[in-house]
This record gives structure tokens, sequence and C-alpha cells, in this order.
């Protein structure tokens, strides 16, 4: 039997990773789309799809316990089937299969594109198929996308990694680094903004070192400078930069672009410039807060933060003082961080001197509390400042509770915002301009600064209006979409 000869089958893709892995998923649902599934709405759906992460420890255990999960659902739904796919599919091949042998389909970082194919053969055969290719088989943004919302977009600029960092099992998983051409980067952004979307953030494993492959090292700068010419395109983010690869140019193209927004997530990983070449990281402490301070000369409002990494094999108290030091120095908006755990495969992962549970731990939370109180200091210097929020869906857990809504300001940061009674009500996509009037560390309180909300409709948000019709659903209330899950364990924004 095929998709032809029987009612469209449903499919839910599940996202356990970073950046990365959600744009990979909206791939994943294209391709399943152009080959006649329909995302499923309510109940259980005929095709569960898990696009995994490896780089923490955990993202084993969430796997599995998921899978666990979907065995028994699987058992009351004839004909189910679930596909585990992405980096962690890529690192344990056959492993999936003998752990959870009601895996119907696993495939890896580099096929994406093969998913339905391969559904349907295992249909067809009634036994498992396993697809993990060593090398691209397509760029990944020449599959079909089937985008979660209508005002944002990621844009992959290039995929793999050419850095040796001990921690990181990345490379081995997707590779080294390839690079799209310019073109097609810019006319992908331009068929985003034709179809409503008005913010796009450009994706790679080290987004600045973009231009390598073909020899042009300021190429990453023009591509900022020339996505900023798009008409209609009002926000650029990018993520991440790698500090080693940070140039001036990219700063002078930030500062320059006035649609290049006001953000930058650069990762420090430690304080510690002894750890810093323990990890392979081609740049010290003192670059770093160098490459912050000239950032912060030219954009004096930008909103920087990162990832840190606590308790790397053989870190003394010494090494971590270093980190908090610069963490002090930095001042980040905000840090992900992250207590260090063995990766099988990585150079860290068979290093002596591993580090105690409890000293990591006791070690985290110090770290937490520091840049808690340093975000919450940052934020608090924002009160009474006026500011573009772009209305999001899923962003206000509690936001039909306190009858509020949500969105991101220009420097990423999460912005709850009053609705007066009486006022309009914006779409997703559409741009309110409120007053910050509280602060936390993760997130900012906003009102109009009368009773009436300023509201700028937005080609995104009649974009929005236009796929509820399409879908014939009843428009819902900004807080009513289920946010992505980044499914990193220990990942804490703090």
């Amino acid at each position: 039997m095929t998709l032809l000869d029987a009612a469209p089958r449903t499919y839910e893709v599940r996202t356990f990773g970073c950046q990365m892995n959600v744009h990979d998923s909206e791939r994943l649902s294209g391709s399943l789309e152009a080959a006649g599934y329909v995302k499923a709405t309510e109940g259980e759906a005929d095709i569960v799809v898990i696009n995994t992460c490896a780089v923490r420890e955990n993202a084993d255990n969430k796997l599995y316990g998921t899978l666990g999960h979907l065995a028994s659902a699987k058992r009351e739904h004839e004909g189910m089937q679930i596909a585990v796919g992405g980096c962690l599919a890529q690192k344990d091949k056959n492993v999936i299969l003998e752990k959870a042998p009601w895996v119907d389909v696993v495939f890896g970082t580099h096929n994406m594109g093969s998913l339905p194919t391969l559904l349907e053969r295992a249909r067809h055969n009634g036994e498992a198929q396993l697809e993990i290719l060593e090398s691209l088989e397509v760029f990944p943004s020449t599959l079909p996308t089937r985008r979660e919302n209508t005002y944002s977009g990621w844009v992959s600029i290039s995929v793999g990694c050419n850095n040796t960092c001990t921690f990181c099992i990345v490379p081995s998983l997707r590779g080294k680094e390839k690079d799209r051409r310019p073109g097609d980067i810019l006319a992908e952004i331009e068929a985003l903004v034709a179809d409503g979307a008005i913010e796009v953030t450009l994706l790679g494993q080290n987004v600045n070192s973009y231009g390598v492959e073909f020899g042009d090292r300021g190429a990453f700068a023009k591509l900022l400078r020339a996505a900023g010419r798009i008409e209609g395109l009002e926000r650029i983010r990018f993520t991440s930069p790698h500090p080693a690869a940070f140039t001036d140019d990219v700063i002078d193209a930030m500062a320059e672009t006035p649609t290049v927004m006001p953000q930058l997530h650069m990762p420090l990983q430690s304080g510690s410039d002894r750890i810093l070449k323990a990890m392979r990281r081609s740049y010290r402490s003192e670059r770093f807060l160098g490459i912050l301070e000239r950032v912060r000369d030219r954009i004096p409002h930008a909103a920087i933060s990162t990832d840190i990494i606590v308790g790397f094999p053989g870190e003394t108290e010494e090494d971590f003082e270093d980190t908090l030091r610069v963490v002090e120095q930095a001042r980040f908006a905000s840090a992900f961080t992250f207590q260090y755990s063995i990766r099988p495969g990585t150079p860290a992962a068979t290093m002596q001197e591993q580090l105690p549970k409890e000293v990591v731990q006791e070690r985290y939370e110090r770290l937490i509390e520091l840049q808690e109180r340093i975000s919450g200091e940052e934020a608090q210097k924002l009160v009474g400042t006026p500011i573009e929020v772009l209305v999001a869906t899923g962003e206000g857990r509690r936001d039909e509770r306190t009858r509020r809504m949500s969105g991101r300001a220009e420097d990423n940061r999460l912005v709850h915002f009053d609705v007066p009674d009486g006022s309009g009500t914006p779409r997703p996509g559409d741009v309110v301009s409120v007053v910050v009037t509280r602060a936390t560390p993760h997130y900012l309180i906003a009102a109009p600064t009368d009773a009436t909300l300023p509201i700028r409709r937005t080609r995104a948000g009649d974009a929005w209006d236009l796929a509820e019709a399409e879908s014939c659903a009843v428009p819902t209330p900004a807080s009513g979409a289920r946010a992505v899950n980044l499914g990193l364990p220990g990942l804490r924004p703090a």
C-alpha cells in the first residue's frame, strides 16, 4: 500500500536540540508534507519523528525515555510508525534499534530528505530501516519547509564545523563546514519575506567563519549587509559565532545595518585561559572581553549572551574563579550554563581529572547565582525605556491567566506586555510599542503609555491571518500555540 491508496496519514516532529535542530525539523516537516502527510492536530499522530541532539549526556536518557512512552502508544495505534533522526541517530546508528526495536526508521544528519522514502519502505517491507550517510546528501535548505510561524524563519548559511573543541561531538556528526553560495542564501531570505516573514535568523555551527570554503574571509560581513538591503525584512539575527573568528568587519556590519538586531550570542565556555587551551578553543579571555568591548563601543545597547561549561576535566577552583571574574566583567544579559558531561568519542571523555559531581554542582550553583544577579541588574537598567516588541506565539505560558501577550524586543529579550481593555489586539507578527515597567533576570514586563496599545500591523500579521483562514482554524490568542521544545537537559538561561 502506498500513501495514494489511503487517507492522508498524520505526523508529529519532536525536537530535542539547538536552533539547528529546530531548523532541521522544519525541513523534515516540509518533506513529509510534500510526500502527502499532514500535521497532526489532535490525538496520537500516525508518524512520530524525534529529531535528536547529542551534545549533552542526558540527551540519550531523554530519547530512550520518550521511546519507552511511545512503545505503549504504538501497541494501541495500528499502523503507527516511529522515526529517530538527528545527531544522536548519526552517532549511535544501530544502537537505537538494539535498545528500542519498535522504532521503524533511523536516519542521520546527512539524509533528512530520505525520511518519507524510508517510512514507506519500512511499511512495505515490514521491518525497520536504518540509513546513516557519512557525507551530506543534499544541503538541508534545498528541502521543502513547513515553518513553525509566519513572521520569522531560520536560514542555514553553512553546516558542519572545522573546529576541534575537545568537548564537542558535533563535527564528527555533521562533518566539515560546507558553505552555501551567497546568492542561494539571499534568494531563500527573499522567498521567506515574500511569504510574510519580517525576521530571519542566520544559522551555522560557526556563522562568522562563513566563506572559508570558497576563500572569502569577509563573506559573513558582506552577507549581513546584503541581507540588510532586502526590502520588507525588518530583523536579522545570527547564531552562533566563534570568538576566534570574530572580526571587526562583522562588528561594523552589525552597527551599520539597521535591520541587524542589537543582540549577540558569543560562547565563552570558560574564563580560564588554561581550560580554554585544554578545550582547544583558539582564543583567550582577554581577546573575548576585547570583542565585547568593541561591540558595545559601536552598539552600546547590545544585549550579549553566552554559553559556559562548568567542571571541565582538570578545572581547579582557581580556573573557576577566572570564569566568575570574566562573567562579572562581561555583564552578559543571559547565559546558558552547562555542567560538563562525558560524551564518548570526544577527546575530553578520556582526559584525566574528571571532577566529582558534587564539586561541579556546587560551582554550577555559584555561577547561576552570579549570572542571575548580573542579568537582573542589566535588565533593571531598561525600566522606563520604550521598546518595540514583535508579537510571538507560544512565548508566554501564563499570558492567558495574566491577560498579557508576549514577544521579543529588538535585543531578543522576552517581553510580556499588557493589552488595555478596549484596545485592539495585535496578531502574531505585528509590532507593538510599549514601555518597560518591571524587569526580572529572565523577562521584562511592559505596558503602553496610554489607554490604547500602539500596534503596527505588518505583512507578517497579514500572513498569520491568511494561514489561520486557510487552515479553517478559529484565531486564538498569541499564547495558545505550543512552543518548540529545545530539549537540552541541564541548559538553563540565567
